[in-house]
């Protein structure tokens, strides 16, 4: 994150040439030119679609049959994918604390040096005079010391600062700290993140096949001299990365953000790319991040390999500048601590010359910064990150995208709690987050966002809903399915949320994504098994995050938050096309995505949790009333009489009828645990650890 206006990036992108190529698609022969000499005869980047020219060559294919072995001798272990030191700082915690706390190690890779104009602005003081190398080592002092604080440790503890070699020449600043069991690493690429008056590093790269990005050196660094990368050296040292340190859990930024259309004056203001909401730095990064997690599954698998078992989560970057903030003021300041030692202070004696933080985020600034990037936490693939069955018998069945494709776990015994081995259903590269519905004849159907093609230099850059079906109640699945794209443009369709999906009484099955306007598409399956196309349903902007619900009589509901208020769609009658309602107004701002379950007296009920408050709202009947004794913060999800959350301190709890449970033990919780009700009616608690193995919690 980096809070200084950037270059104009121009949108929309160049059209697409020839046929759709593999995702992760890279350049032919590499070449090291000087960045300078490029500037002038290319422009500016284009950004907020991450497409570009032709490839020379070809990757492994993406997504290898499914049958696959899935590696599961494996150590839990956190690695972030970074654009600038803080980005991790303001995006990805909570989470990334939360999993720090529980002893899982963490290492986290910059791609840029941070370096920007070079100027660590002291708020009062005059400006300084630019120097990049002093600003990029200023910065690294930072994260050292709001690290160093995460771990309980003297904000100016000494690091093992060494050099890693990275193959192919390349080489990259490394910084350890340990505590006890617990362990952070920090890896610099220190890629340059301006190489001309108007042009980008990351975005550049990503975009022109040309190009050679020059490191950068900080101050107090041991690297010595300055090295380059080409978009496939790039990628090559990140899938590398992923090979060394083989991470189970894996944090992106956001590599598709939405489409924003601010005025020129806020865009700048607010350091957003041209159209899109968020930084262009965070969006190459997230694109490289993505292209080196497909590369390093295909080759590993190629190679003869297990699939990695890993999981991903990718968060939303300056797009919470436009959306009510989602956290509560006691889990916003334990978020917003980390960022005074970042900022540091030029009265501070770290031992580092070149600056003690990064003195224009320090101290109260990010609080009071009207931008509120800190004031939320949001994941681009919102939902249950498990798909949870009842087999014949009782046996649970979970369902979940591991080595981005989808897993199958079962029970070894019904309510055991113990899962067998994983079996690998294929499907990949795919986002996170499944949908799923139970057909009428008692088939499961299950729903992926899948990156179809993600690459620079000249593969398209696209993404559809897929879809996999039983072939048999509790049986087999037949082949996957692409159902398409309810945004259908080049750059629209990148932009799509996950899907959602509910059976109804008349057989039919609704499926349901936001598109890239923000607003709700459907397409439905009718009895029969045949798919109608994709409708967009009205309404105004919503975030992604759907629920989705069947009511007494039979009529289908779809809630999602907006930007003031609850909004709704439902039918007429059982069988009628969907259609906006009214926003639900009886309730506050909503500050995250609702959960909506049916009620006793065949109405819905509706739960979320308000713009910055750890009170659950709950609107039965119409009215809204706080729901006393749920506090916390996050996602909820509900069935029967059973509602799902998490509390302040990011434990899982249940509401199951008047009931309050608090899971304390156990593997840490990553987002999006599923809640299931067992074939006895009891609440089952499905989520995976951070060793991306699935846990049960019944309490």
């Amino acid at each position: 994150m980096t809070d200084r206006p950037r270059a104009h990036l121009h949108a929309p992108d160049p059209p697409a040439t020839g046929a759709p190529v593999p995702p992760s698609a890279p350049a032919g022969p590499r070449r090291r030119a000087v960045v300078a000499a490029l500037a002038a005869g290319t422009g500016t980047a284009v950004l907020g679609a991450c497409s570009v020219p032709a490839p020379r060559r070809t990757d492994p294919a993406p997504d290898p049959a499914p049958g696959q072995p899935i590696s599961t001798a494996r150590r839990a272990l956190l690695m972030q994918i970074l654009a600038h030191p803080d980005d991790d700082l303001y995006f990805m915690n909570p989470d990334t604390r939360r999993a720090l706390d529980a002893g899982t190690p963490l290492v986290c890779v910059y791609l840029t040096a941070g370096e920007a104009d070079g100027v660590n602005r002291i708020p009062g003081a005059p400006r300084p005079a630019p120097d990049k190398a002093a600003y990029s080592s200023a910065r690294h002092q930072g994260l050292r010391q709001a690290y160093a604080t995460l771990l309980g440790l003297d904000r100016f503890t000494p690091w093992e600062v060494s050099v890693a070699e990275l193959g192919d020449g390349h080489r990259a600043e490394v910084d350890t700290l340990t505590a006890g069991t617990r362990r952070v690493e920090l890896v610099f690429l220190n890629t340059a993140m301006h190489t001309g008056r108007h042009r980008l590093g990351l975005p550049s790269l990503w975009q022109d096949r040309r190009l050679s990005l020059r490191t950068v050196v900080a101050d107090d660094s041991p690297l010595r001299h300055a090295g380059a990368y080409t978009y496939d050296e790039l990628i090559d040292v990140l899938a590398g990365l992923l090979e060394r340190y083989r991470p189970t859990v894996v944090h992106t930024l956001d590599p598709d953000p939405d489409i924003q259309h601010s005025a020129e004056a806020v865009r700048r203001a607010d350091s957003e790319q041209h159209g899109y909401s968020d930084h262009a730095d965070h969006t190459a990064a997230a694109c490289f991040g993505w292209a080196a997690m497909i590369r390093w599954v295909a080759g590993v698998t190629a190679g003869g390999g297990d699939v990695p078992g890993f999981v991903t989560t990718a968060f939303r970057g300056y797009y919470n500048r436009h959306w009510p903030k989602s956290l509560p003021p006691a889990v916003l300041r334990e978020k917003a601590a980390p960022l005074v030692p970042y900022g540091g202070s030029p009265g501070w004696e770290c031992g580092n010359p070149s600056g003690c933080g990064d003195y224009n985020v320090g101290g109260d600034r990010p609080l009071t910064n009207r931008k509120g990037w800190v004031r939320s936490t949001r994941h681009r693939y919102p939902g249950p990150r498990a798909v949870v069955a009842t087999e014949p018998g009782g046996r649970l069945t979970a369902y979940a995208v591991v080595g981005l494709r989808v897993v199958r776990w079962r029970e070894t015994e019904a309510g055991s709690g113990v899962w067998g081995p994983p079996r690998d259903l294929g499907g990949g590269p795919l986002a996170p987050t499944l949908g799923s519905a139970t057909a009428f004849d008692g088939r499961l159907l299950l729903f992926g966002l899948r990156f179809t093609a993600l690459g620079g230099h000249g593969a398209d850059n696209e993404r559809e809903i897929v879809l996999l079906e039983q072939g048999t109640p509790g049986g087999g699945f037949l082949a996957w399915r692409g159902l398409g794209n309810p945004s259908p443009g080049r750059d629209e369709g990148r932009h799509i949320g996950v899907p959602v999906a509910v059976a109804a009484p008349d057989g039919r099955v609704h499926l349901f994504v936001r598109n890239a306007e923000k607003g709700l598409s459907t397409r439905v399956r009718e009895g029969g098994g045949a798919w109608g196309g994709w409708r967009d349903t009205g309404g105004g902007e919503i975030q992604d995050g759907l629920s989705a619900v069947v009511d007494g009589a039979g009529r289908v509901h779809v809630h999602a938050a907006g930007h003031h208020a609850v909004h709704h769609w439902t039918q007429d009658a059982p069988g009628a096309a969907l259609t906006a309602r009214t926003q639900i107004d009886a309730g506050p701002v909503p500050g995250d995505a609702p959960a909506a379950r049916p009620a006793a007296d065949g109405s819905v009920d509706l739960f979320y949790r308000a713009e910055a408050r750890a009170v659950t709202t709950a609107v039965r009947g119409g009215v809204a009333e706080d729901l006393t004794g749920f506090d916390g913060y996050g996602e909820l999800t509900a069935t029967g009489t059973a509602l799902l959350g998490r509390t302040g301190e990011g434990l899982i709890q249940l509401l199951s009828g008047t009931r309050r449970s608090v899971r304390a033990q156990g593997p840490v919780a990553l987002d999006g645990p599923a809640l299931h009700l067992g074939a006895d009616g009891r609440p089952a608690v499905v989520g995976l650890g951070p060793d991306a193995l699935p846990w049960t919690w019944r309490p």
